[in-house]
């Protein structure tokens, strides 16, 4: 959701996060194609139906399966593919991909038509542009959806925005999975998934007994330095595989996803292991070592870092963080963090091939 130096993409997707349900719906860009994608590839749920689901605005009841299916939450996509379903239309955040589908996903696509992409421009989701795909479903959630852009959108199809139990931007891949599941009238299939992944979770961290315990934190030099908290899921890759995060970090950033940190609270950074999202691995690394507060921490001097470039797809993967993407990013990043709380200074964390 953020990024680092001189308006690199991870940059601009942090504002677009910040923003991109802020205003009222503006219309946006869209490229890809067409009215035939939302095909499906398994048999019909409508035993299932109707179906209601409470949210962060009250309740939603699909009569139906959905066959015409708009992504406005920005991970939303992976757990609708993973489902066998293909939306019409998502909503671009990272990478530039075709229809919006990681490579982590896109062999899920099959034969179906690629999806529309919706781009925001910071003002909210195009609700003319979501009309004009004709959908009997608008999943936003993991959003950050305001409740005029609810009322706007429920206008055109049933909207299941994102939890109330959570921060915009906070829900849990799991929760995630399994309320598009109930959506989709696959309630069943999505707790499989989600038994799956949680099963390649408990794996890593039973091969790995060293991180438990551990302290770990994700960040981003953005517009100084950028940490995510305990409702980030991406910090929450971090405490599914054994590591605690700083104590006092939630009490810094507040009730956000991700908040800058001052220079008095460097000492955030002073963990067992801390993985940078960063533009360039190598320039940024140099860069950081130039601040002498963080350069004079044990994480720095004994290299504990972990650093991600943002552009690759293991760095959209690390941010995308969907039933889809984990297990791909988890074969990438748990070397690194090996390497990295080894013990053992002279270890390496070597960056993956691919």
């Amino acid at each position: 959701m953020l990024g680092s130096h001189r308006g690199s993409r991870l940059a601009a997707a942090l504002t677009s996060v910040l923003l991109l349900f802020g205003a009222a719906t503006a219309c946006g860009s869209e490229d890809g194609s067409s009215d035939t994608a939302g095909s499906t590839a398994g048999a019909s749920a409508d035993s299932a139906f109707p179906v209601t689901l409470t949210h962060k605005y009250g309740s939603t009841t699909i009569e139906s399966e959905p066959k015409r299916i708009v992504t406005v939450g920005l991970t939303d996509q992976d757990a609708v593919l993973a489902l066998g379903k293909v939306p019409v239309g998502t909503t671009e955040w990272l990478g530039g991909y075709k229809g919006a589908i990681g490579p982590w996903a896109a062999d899920k696509l099959g034969s179906a038509a690629v999806p529309t992409v919706l781009k925001d421009t910071g003002t909210g989701p195009s609700a003319e542009k979501i009309a004009a795909l004709r959908p009997d479903l608008i999943l936003a959630v993991y959003s950050g959806l305001t409740k005029a852009q609810y009322d706007t959108l429920s206008k055109f199809a049933p909207v299941v925005a994102q939890p109330k139990e959570y921060n915009d931007f906070g829900v849990p891949w799991q929760d995630q999975t399994e309320i598009i599941g109930k959506a989709l009238g696959q309630e069943a299939k999505a707790k499989e998934l989600v038994t799956g992944v949680e099963t390649d979770f408990k794996t890593a961290a039973s091969e790995h007994p060293e991180f438990a315990g551990k302290t770990g934190l994700m960040a981003t030099p953005y517009e100084g330095i950028f940490v995510f908290g305990s409702q980030d899921p991406r910090s929450r890759v971090l405490t599914n595989l054994g590591f605690k995060l700083p104590t006092d970090l939630d009490k810094v950033i507040g009730d956000e996803f991700g908040a800058n940190i001052s220079k008095e609270r460097t000492d955030l950074l002073n963990t067992d292991a801390i993985v940078w999202i960063v533009a360039d691995t190598t320039k940024d690394k140099a860069t950081l070592r130039k601040d002498a507060l963080y350069a004079d921490l044990k994480v720095a001097k004994e290299d504990r870092e972990v650093f991600v470039k943002e552009s690759s797809d293991y760095g959209n993967s690390v941010s995308f963080v969907s039933v889809l993407s984990l297990p791909y990013m988890l074969e990438r990043l748990v070397p690194q963090l090996s390497a990295a709380i080894d013990g053992k200074t002279d270890t390496k964390v070597t960056e993956p091939t691919s």
